[in-house]
């Protein structure tokens, strides 16, 4: 069974070279004839110095003493290939640089290039953790074999040439030596049973390490304040110490067969000498060669050492790039068309028969909604009812799995690429802000001027406590906008989304960090806007919902009623328990801050509240 592993494994790994080689073709061939050079030159430097002590130093016990001629083509012989073989050792470490570098990069643009593809569903079953994981230390692991792999094929060069001079020089030392061979191919077979399991555990806890350490800093928040800092620490501690035995097993491994790996070749020296010195005593081989089949053999332990290199990488060079491999070959993308969705007025927007599930859990079932040009539509509805992934369907973050979203009559999935998001935009209530100044957030990239920033800022209300930062738009956030408050956070959201003058605009309780007076603001100025959008909001505020044309009540992810808020309440049971609750709930908590301030105007107050927080944080 190990055998059998062990020889996929190698097959494996061998395809995987195959894949850089041929990507790179002319950078390998330029570091494979940079390392047989080097093979070459070593060989040759053997020859060199069994030149020199047979007519150099031998010659001057003899003799005497030997002329400046013999001398300095000694001198020559030597300093000449050694220069060669140093122009070899660079060519090939920087061409072998060159192609390990370039196919790893290649591989983190393509995983990369892969997750944009990939649609919202698919990000939702993969951890970040392994996202980043595939995209790091996979894509390195996948092509560490590619530093050694040159000097390795390089070096075959060398051992070919090597055996083929010790048997011209002597048949009878060269086949001495050659029974070495044998015992090290076992060698190298026993070490790849025992390594390639190791290597293959170890790698795949570096992306488990990954996984947790992303959550806990990810969910840094909820761990501080739930206090589970002891656990978080034990749960990464507890991995860690995996991977760390893992690494040390693999370790303990390569410590016990890379000193018999340079061993063996070194009794083959030993056995050498000793057969050779008996040849020497009876004549058969003179001095000078006995020095170049000795130093040959000497030679044979770099090309069996630069193998077993590339040997070692292979299994944790199978698990990376299968890591890799299963992102890029990962179904899903979204198609797109050629039909364009840019114009400059409110866009219409129609669902029909609208269906979603989640795995076996369907969310959506047979939706139909139409919002006409220009209006502003709540939806509304219980937790669970689907109103979130309505709205992804409106952006395009998912696709139904029956029916159709059109704006102006065309099927989102017919739009080519980049209309959707020119038309469309959503601001969901998470937001998320980049270590970058103000403008940098609301613009991401997109060429637009500081006075359509600042009018995007004055339609979302943020223009006041971006005035009164330091630096103004130049003012860097921090990372996740940590420096401002949520409802501020939220703002600068929108003003990101109101830049691109969006045709219909969908806002995912987008401002429920924002207290009602500037909410309302807000949605009476984007209907003033000089280039109004059509709005859908899922609200879960009264103070939100009144201010909506229509309300679109959703209960088990199916539209049961619609209209204006005053219908809905005296026909529609559900939507009136619903909006009853949060009339309640905010009776209650406005009773809350009375009694806690003990003064009639402590509801002002609260409304109040983020602006005067605003003002501190300014």
């Amino acid at each position: 069974m190990a055998s059998k592993v062990t020889s996929a494994v190698m097959r494996k790994g061998l395809r995987v070279l195959g894949v850089a080689i041929r990507a790179e073709k002319a950078v390998f061939t330029a570091a494979v004839l940079a390392s047989a050079l080097y093979g070459v030159m070593t060989v040759a430097s053997a020859w060199a110095l069994g030149w020199a002590t047979e007519h150099v130093v031998l010659a001057s016990f003899r003799q005497g003493g030997v002329g400046g001629g013999a001398l300095a083509l000694g001198a020559t012989l030597i300093v000449g290939v050694s220069v060669l073989k140093a122009f070899g050792v660079a060519g090939r470490r920087y061409f072998a640089g060159v192609m390990q570098y370039r196919m790893q990069a290649a591989s983190r643009r393509g995983v990369t290039r892969q997750y944009l593809r990939l649609p919202l569903a698919w990000h939702h079953r993969h951890p970040t953790g392994q996202l980043l994981s595939n995209a790091s230390s996979d894509a390195e692991a996948a092509w560490a074999p590619l530093a050694p792999l040159p000097m390795a094929v390089g070096v075959v060069v060398m051992l070919v040439t090597a055996a083929v001079s010790m048997v011209l020089t002597d048949p009878v030392l060269a086949l001495v030596g050659f029974l070495i061979f044998p015992a090290i191919a076992v060698l190298n077979l026993v070490y790849q049973r025992r390594l390639s399991p190791l290597a293959t555990r170890a790698q795949q806890l570096r992306a488990e390490v990954s996984e947790i350490a992303h959550e806990s800093f990810d969910g840094a928040l909820v761990v501080k304040t739930l206090g589970r800092e002891d656990e978080e620490t034990a749960r990464f501690r507890a991995r860690a110490g995996e991977l760390r035995d893992a690494n040390v097993a693999v370790g303990r491994v390569r410590g016990l067969f890379d000193p018999l790996l340079e061993a063996l070749p070194t009794l083959g020296v030993l056995a050498v000498l000793l057969i050779g010195s008996m040849r020497l005593e009876s004549g058969a081989v003179t001095p000078g060669t006995l020095v170049e089949v000795a130093y040959l053999f000497t030679l044979l332990s770099w090309p069996i050492r630069a193998l077993g290199w590339v040997l070692a990488e292979l299994p944790r060079a199978v698990v990376g790039y299968e890591r890799v491999q299963a992102v890029l070959s990962a179904t899903g993308s979204m198609a797109h068309g050629h039909a364009e969705l840019r114009g400059e007025a409110p866009a219409r927007l129609e669902i029909r028969g609208l269906r979603y599930a989640y795995g076996d859990a369907e969310v959506l079932h047979g939706v139909d909604l139409t919002v006409e040009p220009g209006r502003t539509v709540a939806l509304v509805g219980p937790t669970g009812s689907g109103k979130s992934t309505l709205a992804q369907t409106f952006v395009r973050l998912v696709d139904p799995a029956e029916g159709a979203v059109l704006i102006d009559g065309t099927d989102l999935r017919e739009a080519a690429r980049g209309e959707v998001s020119a038309a469309v935009a959503l601001v969901p209530q998470q937001t998320f802000l980049f270590d970058d100044t103000v403008r940098g957030n609301v613009t991401l990239g997109l060429p637009v001027t500081d006075e359509e920033v600042r009018e995007a800022l004055r339609l979302a209300q943020a223009d006041g406590f971006v005035g009164a930062l330091p630096d103004g738009l130049d003012t860097r956030l921090g990372e996740r906008g940590a420096s401002l408050s949520g409802g501020q956070r939220q703002r600068l959201a929108l003003a990101r989304a109101l830049v691109r003058h969006p045709r219909l605009l969908v806002l995912d309780d987008a401002t429920s960090s924002v207290d009602p007076q500037v909410e309302a603001k807000i949605l009476y100025g984007l209907r003033d806007a000089a280039r109004a959008s059509t709005v859908v909001v899922v609200a879960y505020r009264m103070a939100t919902i009144a201010l909506a044309d229509e309300v679109v009540y959703l209960e088990h992810g199916r539209v049961v009623d619609r209209g204006p808020h005053e219908e809905l309440i005296g026909r529609c049971e559900g939507y009136r328990n619903l909006v009853t609750a949060y009339e309640r709930e905010e009776a209650e908590r406005e009773a809350l801050d009375e009694a806690g301030t003990g003064t009639p105007g402590a509801a002002t107050g609260a409304v109040t509240e983020e602006t005067e927080e605003e003002e501190v944080r300014a």
